[in-house]
């Protein structure tokens, strides 16, 4: 067997989150390069304010930290880790390596959880900023959509049944006002993130105050200078070794919520395909099935639902770890996170990104709208006709009885394969003589307010939630 096969990547199993479905900008975020290149920033931070509260580092060291801060040689830190069986402390000795004269005061006072902690917490703020921001453009597209459609009357559904009608456009911001409550609660996730700083082995810091020789108020400056060089306004007040678990707990719950949000309104969109109503959209040379050429499958909606589940099933996880670390921490979260932290935030950021295209390419089919609606109204205009016949004169429980008996023969009737011919027997009787029936059938009025709900929401909430948070995410290649 030729012994150089393992060097061809296609012998290796690749993250197809990576590869196939997420966005280039959140791959990147939680990419080698960019994590390892933050850990030296870390590193170099904390010499920052260690040099600035009186530690003998010099301003040459310094200098030479920020100048080898990238490009890092990963081939070095693997030999390292291989031989001492600590990440950590291998990139610590490749940067140390790059600039020797900073080795001696390298993650001075400090434990592994400094770097890798405070990483992943930079690391977590960056990606929910950008999850904001395409929850942010997919709101802003869906609000197009829904004004478009506002007045579309269409056969509403409960349980999955024909029930009173609504518009498309009233439907389509049911999938915004989840997404409002989702860019609510990521937004405040992000607010809510604080550095871990610099707390020690057990989270004590009594490493750093054998530095300063006893000096707590230089140790709590410490801390507060370290969190502002990170790019925090703070850093959580008390910790393990570790920052608690609970708040991977809680981001990781804040991308499920997103997750069923796109569950929902692809499920919505999926159905709404099989009956004619909408579609998603789809490209001129794009083959629905390898069998079936006449196929036009709801692929985006099917993918975004599937990396949803995906997502919802990591939250479970999230939440077993936090449960889990015993007194000031152990070991156990190490792998999961690993796991957890990056797929969670490829995952939604894959779904966002199919989102953000379906709803800018989104396909209303006001003809199957109208038929399906059609198929119904007669049932859907039974109220308002009882209503006409009473008012009329009419006894409204033999008016009810009446409607009631037409309406299951009609029933009957559409089992076999007939159209609904309520409309008819209606007429026939002497009951409902008098009735105007064609205007009973008008879809106008039977929608009630939809139309101006739709415009109350979409240039009220939703203009509000829009002008708070204006940043918007790039386009993103859909990848398949």
């Amino acid at each position: 067997m030729n012994q150089d096969r393992h060097h061809d990547p296609r012998d290796l199993w690749e993250n197809p989150l990576a590869s196939r479905y997420a966005s280039a900008e959140m791959t990147r975020l939680w990419s080698d390069n960019h994590r390892y290149r933050l850990w030296r920033q870390s590193w170099l931070a904390l010499a920052e304010a260690e040099a600035e509260l009186g530690l003998p580092i010099s301003a040459q060291q310094l200098a030479d930290m920020r100048a080898h801060l990238e490009p890092i040689d990963f081939a070095k830190a693997a030999e390292y880790e291989r031989r001492m069986r600590h990440d950590v402390f291998a990139h610590l000795h490749a940067f140390a390596d790059a600039c020797p004269s900073a080795r001696p005061i390298i993650h001075l006072g400090a434990t592994s959880a400094f770097v890798t902690d405070n990483v992943d917490l930079i690391l977590m703020r960056e990606s929910l900023d950008l999850v904001a921001a395409r929850l942010a453009t997919v709101i802003e597209r869906l609000a197009a959509r829904a004004m478009e459609t506002r007045e579309l009357v269409c056969l509403g559904r409960t349980h999955l049944q024909p029930a009173q009608p609504t518009t498309i456009g009233k439907r389509i911001c049911l999938w915004i006002h989840d997404l409002l409550l989702d860019l609510e609660e990521v937004t405040h996730r992000r607010k809510l993130l604080r550095a871990r700083g610099v707390k020690g082995t057990t989270g004590t810091q009594a490493s750093f105050l054998e530095l300063f020789a006893g000096d707590h108020a230089k140790v709590r400056r410490l801390d507060e200078l370290v969190a502002h060089k990170l790019g925090f306004h703070t850093s959580y007040e008390v910790t393990g070794q570790t920052y608690t678990r609970k708040v991977d707990s809680q981001v990781v719950a804040a991308l499920a919520g997103v997750s069923e949000s796109t569950h929902k309104a692809g499920n919505d969109l999926r159905l709404s395909a099989a009956w004619g109503e909408l579609e998603e959209p789809f490209e001129t040379e794009q083959v629905g099935s390898s069998a079936m050429p006449y196929k036009r499958n709801p692929m985006r909606a099917e993918r975004m639902g599937g990396l949803a589940r995906f997502v919802m099933g990591l939250a479970a996880t999230a939440g077993q770890t936090a449960a889990v670390q015993w007194m000031e921490r152990t070991l156990d979260d190490s792998a999961p996170r690993r796991l957890v932290l990056p797929q969670a935030f490829l995952a939604t950021d894959a779904q966002l990104v199919i989102y953000a295209n379906i709803a800018a390419g989104l396909v209303v089919l006001p003809g199957g709208v109208r038929r399906n609606l059609d198929a119904h109204l007669p049932f859907l205009a039974s109220e308002r006709i009882l209503m006409a016949a009473t008012t009329a004169g009419g006894d409204r429980q033999t008016l009810h009885e009446a409607l009631r008996t037409h309406s299951h023969a009609a029933t009957a009737r559409i089992r076999e394969g007939h159209d609904n011919d309520l409309v008819a027997r209606l007429a026939a009787d002497p009951l409902f003589a008098g009735i105007d029936l064609a205007a009973a059938m008008e879809t106008k009025g039977l929608a009630g307010r939809a139309a101006e709900q739709v415009l109350e929401f979409v240039n009220g909430a939703v203009k509000t939630a829009l002008a708070s948070y204006p940043a918007r995410a790039p386009e993103s290649l859909l990848k398949v």
